[in-house]
């Protein structure tokens, strides 16, 4: 179909103040630009039915909801999903620079509709060659989507909105609405169809309110470990079933055993598996890992070969829901915690010095204690009820046992040879007793300092055979 131009859309507009019945509505733009663009839409199967908009602002915007109606109105799912910035001002006829920040509204406009839609309505048929692939706007999962496509299946893209907050940095932030936008564009770059799952709703309540309630226990929960395991993948290998596709790939650096179980990627520096590892059996078994084999310079070298803007891109450091904001400000503004001083004191009790507030700190901690001693001190404990915090010398943080609640083990427990208790740390060898959800850890050399509220991550060599929290 020939493309209608911009003087035809704004004086014919197609499906202006149109509102599909049962329909579900983006809206992008508002009070910063003063343009606002609000698409809704209807998926009946494998196509979207029926199609409207309303724009305010400028004329170019008003063209601009049009033709995303023009475009997508009776289309293939997969090919209203590759709709995008481009193919809107396309079918404008083009527009300059000046003019093109209405195609980015109704872009963004209508990849929230459309992922709301498709989530609740769509049903494509099984398709065992066809590939969801979780995006970011990353150079990961960028060069994740490019080795599914080599491999020849066919890819589709998802990208997860899971937190919005004007004070946070949107760069910085993989879950964003900028990132959202950002993944987009690699997505067509690549020539993927892509959606957008807005997920706020079930980040707030199975992530970042029991976040917030850890700290108000005294404790340093991992959210990433809990977002992993019951909110971001159970919700794209769903949506995966959605769209037809087979499975689920990411770019995380792990992989999987013979007898799929969870297991370390090849790069010990980039090594994603303690952050994956409440993945629940059935979901992990969906999942692809392109990367695993994978060093981080190949990858970049991977993506520099394909021209992929994103080959130099900065990793982002922080959690998605911090970024450009820092725990202390984020506890404070949700409630969660306030600068409340107390005692700092020794392992007799004894105060010693004086805290701005207990969740300032976690147990292993060195930085910060701002108290001078002939040795450097440490974090031995937190108590929340008496809000003191406990320090002490390196020596004294050593433990070899260490209980875990909640566990979830793949395998009998016998088969338990180590554990990593944090992040980046080395894993440790170790024995496990206990039965059900509570677990005793005996060490076969201290550790200095195990955090409650972190995941304590079980494994046989180098595959994950339980996890749980330490308590």
């Amino acid at each position: 179909m020939d493309p209608l131009g911009l003087a035809e859309h704004l004086e014919h507009p197609t499906g202006r103040g149109h509102v599909p019945p049962g329909g579900s509505t983006g809206v992008a733009g508002g009070a910063v630009c003063g343009d606002l663009v609000t698409i809704t839409l209807r998926v009946e199967g494998d196509r979207v039915a029926d199609v409207g908009f309303e724009a305010s602002g400028c004329g170019s915007a008003q063209a601009a909801g049009s033709a995303v109606v023009q475009l997508v109105t009776g289309a293939p799912l997969l090919a209203a999903a590759a709709v995008g910035t481009a193919a809107i001002a396309r079918e404008l006829g083009g527009l300059s620079a000046g003019k093109l920040h209405a195609a980015d509204l109704a872009a963004d406009a209508l990849h929230q509709a459309l992922g709301a839609a498709a989530r609740a309505a769509a049903a494509l048929a099984p398709d065992v060659n066809r590939t969801l692939v979780a995006m970011s706007g990353g150079v990961d999962s960028a060069v994740a989507a490019l080795l599914v496509e080599r491999a020849g299946r066919a890819a589709v893209g998802v990208t997860l909105e899971l937190w919005r907050d004007p004070d946070n940095d949107a760069e910085a932030s993989c879950c964003s609405a900028s990132a959202v936008r950002a993944a987009r564009a690699v997505a067509h770059g690549l020539g993927l169809p892509h959606f957008t799952l807005d997920l706020r709703e079930e980040f707030r309540a199975g992530v970042v309110d029991p976040w917030l309630a850890g700290h108000a226990a005294g404790e340093t929960p991992n959210p990433c470990v809990r977002c992993n395991g019951g909110v971001r993948l159970d919700a794209m290998v769903a949506f995966a079933d959605r769209l037809g596709a087979a499975d689920l790939a990411t770019g995380h650096y792990a992989r999987r055993t013979g007898d799929g179980l969870l297991r370390a990627g090849a790069d010990p520096a980039k090594d994603q598996a303690y952050m994956l590892a409440a993945t629940a059996p059935a979901t992990l078994a969906r999942l692809r890992f392109p990367l695993g084999d994978l060093v981080k310079p190949r990858v970049r070298a991977l993506a520099a070969e394909a021209g992929l803007a994103v080959a130099g891109q900065a990793e982002s450091q922080d959690l998605c829901f911090l970024a450009g904001t820092g725990r202390a400000a984020f506890l404070a503004k949700h409630g969660a915690q306030s600068d409340r001083p107390g005692d700092l004191v020794d392992r007799a009790g004894r105060p010693i010095g004086r805290h701005r507030g207990q969740h300032h700190f976690t147990v292993g901690q060195r930085r910060g204690i701002g108290l001078a001693a002939a040795e450097p001190l440490y974090v031995l404990a937190k108590d929340r009820d008496a809000n003191t915090v406990t320090v002490g010398v390196r020596a004294q943080l050593a433990t070899r046992e260490v209980a875990v609640r909640e566990a979830v083990l793949h395998r009998p427990v016998e088969e338990v040879e180590a554990v990593k208790l944090r992040y980046h740390a080395r894993a440790i060898a170790c024995t496990a007793a206990g039965e059900g959800p509570e677990l005793r850890l005996t060490l076969a050399e201290p550790v200095q300092g195990a955090a409650p509220g972190q995941a304590a991550v079980l494994l046989r060599g180098d595959a994950v055979v339980g996890v749980g929290t330490i308590a």
